[in-house]
C-alpha cells in the first residue's frame, strides 16, 4: 500500500495541466469524495497499529503534494481565464473631468498678457475699513457709493465692510513700497445691487497701477491698446472722458468689436463699439494720501469686471450663468 501511494504522490507531482478543466478534474481525482485520497483513508482503517504511524506519514505527504500542485497552478487558472479580473480600485460610477470656470480661465489671461510687459499680482483682504476703500481713494463722506444700497457695511462696526472695489490692494501696497509700483490687483468684490441680467452680488474685479516718474496718458493708452489686441485681437480703441473720485483726468475704454454679424450688432447696439474697462490718471490727493510726492511721481490705474469681459468673450446674454454651477456650462470649456 505504501508503493501505490507513493506512485500517487509522484503522479500529483509531475501533473501539468494548464485549463481550468484539466485542473478541476485533478482536485476532484484527488480530494474528491470518491477520490484517491479518500479510498486509502478508508483502507488505512483496517491496518494493524504497527503499520498506521508509517502509512499515515505517506498519506499525509501524498495530500501536501496534491495541495501544493494545486496552489502552483492557481496563478495559471487566472491567467487561461476568459475573465478579465476587475479592477477593485475604480470609482463605482463613471464620473467626468472637471474643467476650469470661465471666469478663472479669462482672469488668468489677462494676468499673463500684463505679466509679459512687467506686471506682478497683489492681493488684499475682502473685508476692508473706510480708508482703504474710500477715503484714501478720494471718496468724500457724500459720494453716492458710500450709500447703504451699494455697499455691505458690518452692522456693529460701520467703518468695517465688504470691500466694493480692489482698489483698496492698491492703497495697502502704495502704502507699503516705494515706486516704481506696476501691480494688479484681481480679486472678488461685493455690492449691494438687485440681481438682474447684468448685476450680482458677489462679482471679479482687476485693476492694474503704475506709479513712476514722468508716466503719461500716452503710456496708458499704449498699455491698453497692447491689452486689447492680445485679448481681443482688436487694437482699436477709444478714450471717452468719464468720472472716477480716485483718476484725473479719466476715461471709458471702449474696443472696436466689429459688424460682421447679427451677434456683433447685437451686442454692441448697432456701433460696433464695446465698453470694456474704467481708467485714468491717478488724482495727486490718493498720492498723498499713501505718502507718494505728487511733484516726483505719476501714475495710471484702471479697472475692469472679469465677468463682463467673460460675457464678451464668451457672447454669454446672462451673467447669472455664471453663478449657478450648472456642469452642462462649464462642460463646454472643459479643453480651455
Amino acid at each position: 500500500m505504501i508503493k501505490k501511494i507513493r506512485e500517487y504522490r509522484e503522479e500529483a507531482e509531475n501533473f501539468a495541466g494548464t485549463s481550468a478543466e484539466e485542473i478541476e478534474s485533478f482536485r476532484i481525482r484527488f480530494l474528491g469524495k470518491k477520490g484517491i485520497v479518500n479510498g486509502i483513508l478508508q483502507e488505512f482503517k483496517s491496518v494493524s497499529n504497527e503499520e498506521k504511524k508509517e502509512l499515515g506519514q505517506e498519506i499525509n505527504s501524498l495530500k501536501n503534494a496534491v495541495a501544493e500542485k494545486l496552489e502552483q497552478l492557481k496563478p495559471e487558472k487566472k491567467t487561461n481565464s476568459t475573465r478579465k479580473p476587475e479592477d477593485l480600485s475604480r470609482p463605482a460610477y463613471p464620473f467626468s473631468l472637471g474643467s476650469r470656470h470661465p471666469v478663472n480661465i479669462v482672469r488668468n489671461k489677462i494676468i499673463n498678457i500684463f505679466k509679459s510687459i512687467g506686471f506682478s499680482v497683489a492681493d488684499g483682504p475682502e473685508i476692508e475699513d473706510d480708508w482703504h476703500n474710500f477715503t484714501a481713494l478720494n471718496l468724500p463722506e457724500h459720494h453716492p457709493a458710500r450709500d447703504m444700497q451699494d455697499t455691505f457695511f458690518v452692522e456693529r462696526d460701520p467703518d468695517i465692510l465688504l470691500r466694493t472695489h480692489t482698489s483698496s490692494v492698491q492703497i495697502r501696497y502704495m502704502e507699503n513700497n516705494t515706486p516704481p509700483i506696476r501691480i494688479l490687483a484681481p480679486g472678488r468684490v461685493f455690492r449691494n445691487e438687485a440681481i438682474s441680467s447684468r448685476s450680482h452680488c458677489i462679482f471679479h474685479q482687476i485693476e492694474g497701477l503704475y506709479i513712476d516718474k514722468n508716466v503719461s496718458f500716452a503710456d496708458l493708452k499704449q498699455t491698453l491698446q497692447f491689452f486689447t489686441r492680445e485679448l481681443f485681437g482688436q487694437s482699436k480703441i477709444r478714450l471717452r472722458p468719464s468720472f472716477f473720485p480716485f483718476t484725473e483726468p479719466s476715461a471709458e475704454v471702449d474696443v472696436y468689436w466689429g459688424l460682421n454679424s447679427e451677434t456683433d450688432r447685437r451686442i454692441t447696439k448697432g456701433t460696433g463699439w464695446l465698453e470694456i474697462m474704467g481708467c485714468g490718471m491717478v488724482d495727486p490727493a490718493v498720492l498723498e494720501n499713501v505718502n507718494v510726492d505728487p511733484d516726483e511721481y505719476s501714475g495710471y490705474a484702471f479697472g475692469m469686471g472679469i465677468e463682463r469681459i467673460v460675457m464678451l468673450l464668451y457672447q454669454m446674454g446672462d451673467i447669472r450663468i455664471l453663478f449657478e454651477n450648472d456642469v452642462r456650462m462649464l462642460e463646454q470649456f472643459r479643453a480651455l
